[in-house]
């Protein structure tokens, strides 16, 4: 396991792995689940044209390999992708589950692991699926975004506060950031400000973690919704 990422050949991963790619030159990450036969569920923000289909589920891919490649539900944001169209030629990664507390700290950039232990693979592809079929609530880049969908799917953990910084390692370094930039104004030297705010990044990050938060519940996926009070029993599954 790398400081920086956790990088991987295809051949390594497994259904029900967590796996990312980078965007944009290495300024952030994109999450989803692998679920097998070269396929990923992902969380992703894009709604656009959803309007201009009449039917539940909407096809949208270009891709010539897989003709389900893009498959989602009207009105969610989780849909199915060939590994391919996936990655984007960006390279492949796996996020890691279980580490202990001084792996965590050490790792330099966020969202590449978890002190959380992952459920077995079985459970993790069921609420990929579950989700796919029956929606997510809506993208939000720091409380709900791809690697909250992630980890929701590999542990079944969910937040009780939906306001602020969800379970996501990437939202919480820039929250990490943001926390111990103010330091360097107090510090006289720069190797001071240096070490104090590394140590106050790394411990930022691992507040959040979704391992030692005291803040999460685990819900089972077909209760998702009801039981955090987004919609009621009588709503529609789309109203997530």
């Amino acid at each position: 396991m790398g400081l920086l990422t956790n990088r991987v050949e295809r051949s390594q991963i497994k259904p029900g792995d967590h796996i990312y790619t980078y965007r944009a030159i290495f300024a952030y990450s994109h999450h989803g689940i692998f679920v097998g036969g070269c396929k990923v569920v992902h969380f992703t923000p894009d709604r656009r044209n959803d309007e201009e289909f009449s039917n539940q589920s909407i096809l949208l891919s270009s891709c010539p390999t897989f003709p389900d490649c893009g498959f989602k539900q009207r009105k969610s944001g989780v849909k199915i992708s060939c590994l391919d169209c996936f990655l984007k030629n960006g390279s492949l990664h796996v996020f890691k589950y279980g580490v202990s507390n001084s792996v965590f700290i050490a790792q330099v950039r966020g969202g590449t692991c978890t002190t959380a232990p992952s459920d077995a693979p079985r459970s993790v592809i069921h609420r990929s699926m579950y989700l796919l079929q029956n929606g997510y609530r809506n993208y939000d880049v720091f409380s709900n975004n791809c690697e909250d969908f992630a980890l929701y799917c590999k542990t079944g953990l969910l937040t009780l506060d939906r306001i602020g910084v969800g379970k996501s390692g990437q939202a919480s370094s820039v929250v990490g950031a943001l926390v111990s930039s103010p330091v360097q104004f107090f510090m006289p030297s720069f190797i001071g400000v240096a070490t104090v705010t590394i140590g106050m990044y790394c411990m930022s990050r691992y507040a959040n973690d979704i391992g030692v938060r005291s803040d999460v519940i685990k819900v089972a996926v077909e209760d998702l919704a009801v039981n955090l009070g987004w919609v009621s029993h009588e709503e529609t599954n789309f109203s997530i």
